[in-house]
Protein backbone atom coordinates (compact mmCIF):
# COMPACT_ATOMS: atom_id res chain seq x y z
CA UNK A 1 0.00 0.00 0.00
CA UNK A 2 2.85 2.08 0.91
CA UNK A 3 4.45 1.85 -2.54
CA UNK A 4 1.09 2.77 -4.61
CA UNK A 5 0.72 5.58 -2.56
CA UNK A 6 4.09 6.74 -3.41
CA UNK A 7 3.22 6.25 -6.78
CA UNK A 8 0.23 8.06 -6.79
CA UNK A 9 1.61 10.98 -4.79
CA UNK A 10 4.54 11.18 -7.59
CA UNK A 11 1.78 10.64 -10.42
CA UNK A 12 -0.23 14.02 -9.13
CA UNK A 13 2.79 15.75 -8.86
CA UNK A 14 4.19 15.07 -12.45
CA UNK A 15 0.52 16.28 -13.59
CA UNK A 16 0.76 19.57 -11.47
CA UNK A 17 4.42 20.15 -12.75
CA UNK A 18 2.67 19.42 -16.28
CA UNK A 19 -0.08 21.78 -15.76
CA UNK A 20 2.17 24.80 -14.72
CA UNK A 21 4.30 24.47 -17.65
CA UNK A 22 1.52 24.64 -19.52
CA UNK A 23 0.58 27.75 -17.89
CA UNK A 24 3.97 29.36 -17.82
CA UNK A 25 4.00 28.53 -21.74
CA UNK A 26 0.57 29.86 -22.82
CA UNK A 27 1.00 33.31 -20.35
CA UNK A 28 5.23 33.79 -21.58
CA UNK A 29 4.13 37.02 -24.14
CA UNK A 30 6.98 37.21 -27.46
CA UNK A 31 6.61 40.90 -28.34
CA UNK A 32 7.86 41.90 -31.93
CA UNK A 33 8.71 45.31 -32.49
CA UNK A 34 10.67 47.92 -34.73
CA UNK A 35 14.25 47.89 -33.51
CA UNK A 36 14.00 51.88 -34.10
CA UNK A 37 12.21 54.12 -34.78
CA UNK A 38 12.90 57.36 -36.92
CA UNK A 39 11.14 60.66 -36.60
CA UNK A 40 11.23 64.27 -37.96
CA UNK A 41 11.58 66.90 -34.97
CA UNK A 42 8.27 67.72 -33.98
CA UNK A 43 6.67 64.89 -35.97
CA UNK A 44 4.59 61.88 -34.55
CA UNK A 45 4.72 58.36 -35.17
CA UNK A 46 2.65 55.21 -34.75
CA UNK A 47 4.34 52.26 -33.43
CA UNK A 48 2.58 48.65 -33.11
CA UNK A 49 3.67 46.07 -30.69
CA UNK A 50 2.32 42.42 -32.21
CA UNK A 51 2.61 39.33 -30.32
CA UNK A 52 3.21 35.96 -31.62
CA UNK A 53 -0.23 34.68 -30.64
CA UNK A 54 -3.30 35.88 -28.76
CA UNK A 55 -2.99 36.25 -25.30
CA UNK A 56 -5.29 34.45 -23.20
CA UNK A 57 -5.87 37.70 -20.83
CA UNK A 58 -5.48 41.27 -21.40
CA UNK A 59 -1.76 42.13 -20.71
CA UNK A 60 -0.25 45.44 -19.71
CA UNK A 61 3.20 46.63 -21.05
CA UNK A 62 5.24 49.20 -19.32
CA UNK A 63 7.29 50.91 -21.34
CA UNK A 64 10.74 51.97 -19.26
CA UNK A 65 12.97 54.37 -20.39
CA UNK A 66 16.65 53.42 -20.13
CA UNK A 67 18.73 56.11 -21.97
CA UNK A 68 18.14 59.27 -23.00
CA UNK A 69 20.72 61.43 -24.60
CA UNK A 70 19.39 64.25 -22.42
CA UNK A 71 19.09 64.60 -19.00
CA UNK A 72 15.16 64.59 -19.13
CA UNK A 73 13.68 62.14 -22.18
CA UNK A 74 10.33 64.04 -22.15
CA UNK A 75 12.33 66.90 -24.00
CA UNK A 76 12.26 64.35 -26.86
CA UNK A 77 9.72 62.19 -27.04
CA UNK A 78 6.31 62.09 -25.56
CA UNK A 79 5.29 58.25 -25.51
CA UNK A 80 3.26 56.42 -22.71
CA UNK A 81 3.84 54.64 -19.82
CA UNK A 82 2.19 51.50 -20.33
CA UNK A 83 -0.16 49.87 -23.38
CA UNK A 84 -3.00 47.66 -22.98
CA UNK A 85 -2.79 44.27 -25.11
CA UNK A 86 -6.59 43.23 -24.84
CA UNK A 87 -7.36 40.32 -24.63
CA UNK A 88 -7.36 37.23 -27.57
CA UNK A 89 -5.59 40.46 -29.34
CA UNK A 90 -2.10 39.90 -31.40
CA UNK A 91 -1.28 43.52 -32.04
CA UNK A 92 -2.29 47.07 -30.50
CA UNK A 93 -0.86 50.77 -31.58
CA UNK A 94 0.56 53.43 -29.82
CA UNK A 95 1.76 57.07 -30.40
CA UNK A 96 4.96 58.83 -29.96
CA UNK A 97 5.09 62.58 -30.48
CA UNK A 98 8.68 63.95 -31.12
CA UNK A 99 9.83 67.35 -29.77
CA UNK A 100 13.73 67.94 -30.18
CA UNK A 101 16.30 66.08 -31.45
CA UNK A 102 18.10 63.20 -29.53
CA UNK A 103 17.98 59.55 -28.53
CA UNK A 104 15.75 58.03 -26.15
CA UNK A 105 15.61 53.65 -25.33
CA UNK A 106 12.80 52.04 -24.07
CA UNK A 107 12.48 48.70 -22.54
CA UNK A 108 8.92 46.93 -23.03
CA UNK A 109 8.10 45.21 -19.84
CA UNK A 110 5.38 42.67 -18.39
CA UNK A 111 5.24 41.32 -15.02
CA UNK A 112 8.85 42.80 -14.28
CA UNK A 113 9.90 40.30 -17.55
CA UNK A 114 12.25 42.53 -20.30
CA UNK A 115 10.34 41.20 -23.61
CA UNK A 116 12.14 43.80 -26.15
CA UNK A 117 12.75 47.37 -26.40
CA UNK A 118 12.89 49.83 -29.00
CA UNK A 119 15.47 52.73 -29.67
CA UNK A 120 13.73 56.40 -30.78
CA UNK A 121 15.75 58.56 -32.96
CA UNK A 122 14.61 62.26 -33.16
CA UNK A 123 16.61 63.68 -36.15
CA UNK A 124 16.72 67.52 -37.81
CA UNK A 125 15.60 66.19 -41.11
CA UNK A 126 14.65 63.10 -43.15
CA UNK A 127 16.52 64.74 -46.40
CA UNK A 128 19.41 64.85 -44.68
CA UNK A 129 19.27 61.73 -43.60
CA UNK A 130 18.45 60.30 -47.47
CA UNK A 131 20.72 62.43 -48.38
CA UNK A 132 23.89 61.23 -45.51
CA UNK A 133 22.48 57.26 -47.02
CA UNK A 134 23.41 58.13 -50.75
CA UNK A 135 26.75 59.73 -49.81
CA UNK A 136 27.49 56.49 -48.11
CA UNK A 137 27.07 54.85 -50.86
CA UNK A 138 29.06 57.01 -52.89
CA UNK A 139 32.50 56.85 -50.39
CA UNK A 140 31.61 53.03 -50.09
CA UNK A 141 31.35 52.58 -54.23
CA UNK A 142 34.37 55.03 -54.34
CA UNK A 143 37.13 53.45 -51.91
CA UNK A 144 36.02 49.62 -52.97
CA UNK A 145 37.07 50.67 -56.82
CA UNK A 146 39.96 52.42 -55.64
CA UNK A 147 41.82 49.16 -55.50
CA UNK A 148 41.24 47.96 -59.40
CA UNK A 149 43.60 50.93 -60.56
CA UNK A 150 47.01 49.35 -59.00
CA UNK A 151 46.32 46.05 -59.62
CA UNK A 152 45.34 46.55 -63.36
CA UNK A 153 48.92 48.74 -63.50
CA UNK A 154 50.75 45.99 -61.94
CA UNK A 155 49.33 43.17 -64.47
CA UNK A 156 49.44 45.71 -67.83
CA UNK A 157 53.23 46.45 -66.73
CA UNK A 158 54.17 43.36 -65.82
CA UNK A 159 56.10 45.13 -63.05
CA UNK A 160 56.17 45.88 -59.50
CA UNK A 161 58.59 48.94 -59.92
CA UNK A 162 57.32 52.00 -58.40
CA UNK A 163 55.06 50.39 -55.83
CA UNK A 164 56.83 50.70 -52.45
CA UNK A 165 57.26 46.93 -50.47
CA UNK A 166 56.63 48.79 -46.82
CA UNK A 167 53.21 50.18 -48.00
CA UNK A 168 51.72 46.62 -49.26
CA UNK A 169 52.87 45.03 -45.78
CA UNK A 170 51.57 47.73 -44.03
CA UNK A 171 48.07 47.54 -45.80
CA UNK A 172 47.93 43.54 -45.65
CA UNK A 173 48.18 44.08 -41.51
CA UNK A 174 45.83 46.97 -41.80
CA UNK A 175 43.18 45.18 -43.63
CA UNK A 176 43.70 42.07 -41.29
CA UNK A 177 43.16 44.02 -38.35
CA UNK A 178 40.22 45.92 -39.97
CA UNK A 179 38.23 42.83 -41.02
CA UNK A 180 38.70 41.48 -37.62
CA UNK A 181 37.54 44.21 -35.75
CA UNK A 182 34.22 44.67 -38.02
CA UNK A 183 33.65 40.66 -38.65
CA UNK A 184 33.45 40.70 -35.01
CA UNK A 185 31.01 43.76 -33.93
CA UNK A 186 29.12 42.81 -37.03
CA UNK A 187 28.67 39.19 -36.59
CA UNK A 188 29.40 37.72 -33.19
CA UNK A 189 26.43 37.96 -30.97
CA UNK A 190 28.25 38.02 -27.91
CA UNK A 191 30.46 41.41 -28.68
CA UNK A 192 27.47 42.83 -30.54
CA UNK A 193 25.85 42.21 -26.91
CA UNK A 194 28.88 43.81 -24.94
CA UNK A 195 28.99 46.70 -27.09
CA UNK A 196 25.11 47.31 -26.11
CA UNK A 197 25.94 46.80 -22.67
CA UNK A 198 28.51 49.18 -22.89
CA UNK A 199 26.58 51.64 -25.40
CA UNK A 200 22.97 52.21 -24.20
CA UNK A 201 22.08 54.31 -27.21
CA UNK A 202 22.53 51.04 -29.52
CA UNK A 203 24.36 52.61 -32.41
CA UNK A 204 26.66 49.87 -33.69
CA UNK A 205 29.13 51.54 -35.94
CA UNK A 206 29.51 48.63 -38.02
CA UNK A 207 27.45 48.06 -41.19
CA UNK A 208 27.65 45.09 -43.80
CA UNK A 209 29.08 47.61 -46.32
CA UNK A 210 32.42 48.23 -43.68
CA UNK A 211 32.36 44.56 -43.28
CA UNK A 212 32.34 43.93 -47.06
CA UNK A 213 34.70 46.43 -47.37
CA UNK A 214 37.75 45.38 -45.41
CA UNK A 215 37.16 42.20 -47.02
CA UNK A 216 36.92 43.01 -50.52
CA UNK A 217 40.60 45.25 -49.55
CA UNK A 218 42.10 42.76 -47.96
CA UNK A 219 41.57 40.04 -51.00
CA UNK A 220 43.08 43.04 -53.15
CA UNK A 221 46.19 43.37 -50.65
CA UNK A 222 46.49 39.68 -51.12
CA UNK A 223 46.28 40.06 -55.19
CA UNK A 224 48.85 42.94 -54.72
CA UNK A 225 51.30 40.93 -52.18
CA UNK A 226 50.82 38.01 -55.52
CA UNK A 227 51.92 40.31 -58.01
CA UNK A 228 54.58 41.76 -56.62
CA UNK A 229 55.93 37.85 -55.69
CA UNK A 230 55.39 36.83 -59.36
CA UNK A 231 55.98 40.30 -61.60
CA UNK A 232 59.27 42.72 -61.67
CA UNK A 233 60.06 44.04 -58.46
CA UNK A 234 63.67 45.45 -59.23
CA UNK A 235 65.72 44.29 -56.34
CA UNK A 236 63.01 45.71 -53.89
CA UNK A 237 62.00 44.19 -50.19
CA UNK A 238 60.31 45.27 -47.00
CA UNK A 239 62.74 47.18 -45.23
CA UNK A 240 63.52 46.06 -41.54
CA UNK A 241 62.05 49.23 -40.18
CA UNK A 242 58.90 47.84 -41.45
CA UNK A 243 59.42 44.55 -40.30
CA UNK A 244 60.01 45.90 -36.60
CA UNK A 245 57.13 48.32 -36.54
CA UNK A 246 55.07 44.89 -38.14
CA UNK A 247 56.28 42.50 -35.67
CA UNK A 248 55.56 45.30 -32.74
CA UNK A 249 52.05 45.72 -33.87
CA UNK A 250 51.27 41.96 -34.05
CA UNK A 251 53.39 41.36 -31.05
CA UNK A 252 50.69 43.81 -29.32
CA UNK A 253 47.33 41.76 -30.75
CA UNK A 254 49.19 38.31 -29.23
CA UNK A 255 49.66 39.49 -25.73
CA UNK A 256 46.10 41.35 -25.60
CA UNK A 257 44.72 38.17 -27.01
CA UNK A 258 46.52 35.69 -23.72
CA UNK A 259 44.83 38.78 -21.63
CA UNK A 260 41.36 39.01 -23.18
CA UNK A 261 41.63 34.74 -22.52
CA UNK A 262 42.16 35.88 -18.89
CA UNK A 263 39.10 38.13 -18.69
CA UNK A 264 41.12 41.13 -17.80
CA UNK A 265 39.84 42.49 -20.27
CA UNK A 266 36.93 42.35 -22.73
CA UNK A 267 36.45 41.07 -25.99
CA UNK A 268 34.81 43.89 -27.20
CA UNK A 269 37.59 45.76 -25.57
CA UNK A 270 39.93 43.20 -27.87
CA UNK A 271 38.43 43.71 -31.13
CA UNK A 272 39.07 47.84 -30.54
CA UNK A 273 42.95 47.34 -30.10
CA UNK A 274 42.57 45.61 -33.59
CA UNK A 275 40.92 49.11 -35.00
CA UNK A 276 43.70 50.88 -33.41
CA UNK A 277 46.04 49.10 -35.05
CA UNK A 278 44.25 49.66 -38.18
CA UNK A 279 44.58 53.54 -37.18
CA UNK A 280 48.03 53.13 -36.58
CA UNK A 281 48.81 51.30 -39.82
CA UNK A 282 46.88 54.09 -41.33
CA UNK A 283 48.79 56.75 -39.77
CA UNK A 284 52.47 55.60 -41.40
CA UNK A 285 51.38 53.36 -44.17
CA UNK A 286 51.97 56.25 -46.69
CA UNK A 287 55.22 57.65 -45.71
CA UNK A 288 57.43 55.01 -47.36
CA UNK A 289 55.45 55.46 -50.83
CA UNK A 290 55.60 58.94 -50.81
CA UNK A 291 59.18 59.40 -49.46
CA UNK A 292 60.11 56.56 -52.62
CA UNK A 293 58.19 58.67 -54.88
CA UNK A 294 60.49 62.02 -53.90
CA UNK A 295 63.67 59.77 -54.36
CA UNK A 296 62.64 58.43 -57.43
CA UNK A 297 61.45 61.89 -58.55
CA UNK A 298 58.60 60.41 -60.26
CA UNK A 299 55.27 58.34 -59.98
CA UNK A 300 55.64 55.81 -62.24
CA UNK A 301 54.08 52.37 -61.38
CA UNK A 302 51.80 54.21 -58.64
CA UNK A 303 48.25 54.44 -59.92
CA UNK A 304 47.14 57.79 -59.83
CA UNK A 305 43.39 55.97 -60.33
CA UNK A 306 43.63 54.72 -57.32
CA UNK A 307 44.41 58.03 -55.14
CA UNK A 308 41.86 60.02 -56.98
CA UNK A 309 39.48 57.07 -56.09
CA UNK A 310 40.56 56.90 -52.63
CA UNK A 311 40.85 61.00 -52.13
CA UNK A 312 37.01 60.84 -52.98
CA UNK A 313 35.77 58.44 -50.57
CA UNK A 314 37.87 60.10 -47.86
CA UNK A 315 36.36 63.43 -48.56
CA UNK A 316 32.66 62.11 -48.58
CA UNK A 317 33.14 59.61 -45.74
CA UNK A 318 34.24 62.83 -43.39
CA UNK A 319 30.79 64.68 -45.05
CA UNK A 320 28.57 61.61 -44.20
CA UNK A 321 29.74 61.99 -40.49
CA UNK A 322 29.32 65.59 -40.42
CA UNK A 323 25.91 65.69 -41.98
CA UNK A 324 25.34 62.69 -39.25
CA UNK A 325 26.81 64.21 -36.35
CA UNK A 326 24.57 67.53 -37.17
CA UNK A 327 20.98 65.61 -37.95
CA UNK A 328 21.67 63.23 -34.90
CA UNK A 329 22.94 66.60 -32.62
CA UNK A 330 25.57 63.87 -31.76
CA UNK A 331 29.21 64.91 -32.53
CA UNK A 332 30.50 62.14 -30.97
CA UNK A 333 29.25 60.29 -34.01
CA UNK A 334 32.66 61.92 -35.79
CA UNK A 335 35.01 60.77 -33.22
CA UNK A 336 32.90 57.55 -32.11
CA UNK A 337 34.37 55.48 -34.54
CA UNK A 338 38.38 56.50 -34.86
CA UNK A 339 39.34 53.76 -37.03
CA UNK A 340 36.63 55.36 -39.74
CA UNK A 341 37.35 59.34 -38.91
CA UNK A 342 41.03 58.96 -38.92
CA UNK A 343 40.88 56.69 -41.93
CA UNK A 344 38.92 59.33 -44.10
CA UNK A 345 41.05 62.05 -42.44
CA UNK A 346 44.53 60.77 -43.13
CA UNK A 347 44.00 59.25 -46.74
CA UNK A 348 42.70 63.16 -47.75
CA UNK A 349 46.16 64.52 -46.58
CA UNK A 350 48.22 61.86 -47.99
CA UNK A 351 46.33 62.20 -51.07
CA UNK A 352 46.63 65.77 -51.59
CA UNK A 353 50.50 64.19 -51.19
CA UNK A 354 50.27 62.01 -53.86
CA UNK A 355 48.16 64.25 -56.14
CA UNK A 356 50.82 67.19 -55.54
CA UNK A 357 53.76 64.72 -56.59
CA UNK A 358 51.90 63.56 -59.95
CA UNK A 359 50.33 66.26 -61.10
CA UNK A 360 53.16 69.45 -59.92
CA UNK A 361 56.44 68.38 -58.71
CA UNK A 362 57.03 65.14 -61.21
CA UNK A 363 54.53 65.28 -63.74
CA UNK A 364 56.97 65.39 -66.67
CA UNK A 365 60.36 62.36 -66.23
CA UNK A 366 63.58 63.47 -66.33
CA UNK A 367 64.87 63.97 -69.67
CA UNK A 368 68.12 62.31 -70.50
CA UNK A 369 70.37 64.49 -73.88
CA UNK A 370 73.01 61.76 -75.36
CA UNK A 371 76.57 63.80 -75.42
CA UNK A 372 78.02 63.22 -79.33
CA UNK A 373 82.05 63.57 -78.17
CA UNK A 374 83.41 66.25 -80.46
CA UNK A 375 85.75 65.20 -83.32
CA UNK A 376 89.02 66.77 -83.71
CA UNK A 377 89.02 68.33 -87.23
Amino acid sequence: MGGLYLVKKWFLAEVLALHMLINISESALCLNVPDVVTMEQTSSATVTISSSSAVNQSTVIQLNVTFSSKNNYSSIITLPEQVLLPEKATSVNFTVLAHDVGQVTAHLLSNNTDLNRIRFIVIHSNVLSVVSQVIGWIYFLAWSVSFYPQAWENWRRKSVVGLNFDYLAFNLTGFIAYSVFNIGLFWIPYIKEEFLQKNPSGINPVSANDVFFSLHALLFCVIYVSQAALYERGGQTVSWTARLLLLIGWTFALISLFVAVAQKITWLEYLYYFSYIKLAVTLIKYVPQAYMNYRRQSTKGWSIGNVLLDFTGGVFSILQMIIQSYNNDEWKLVFGDPTKFGLGLFSVAFDIVFMTQHYCLYRRPQQYEAILEQQDD
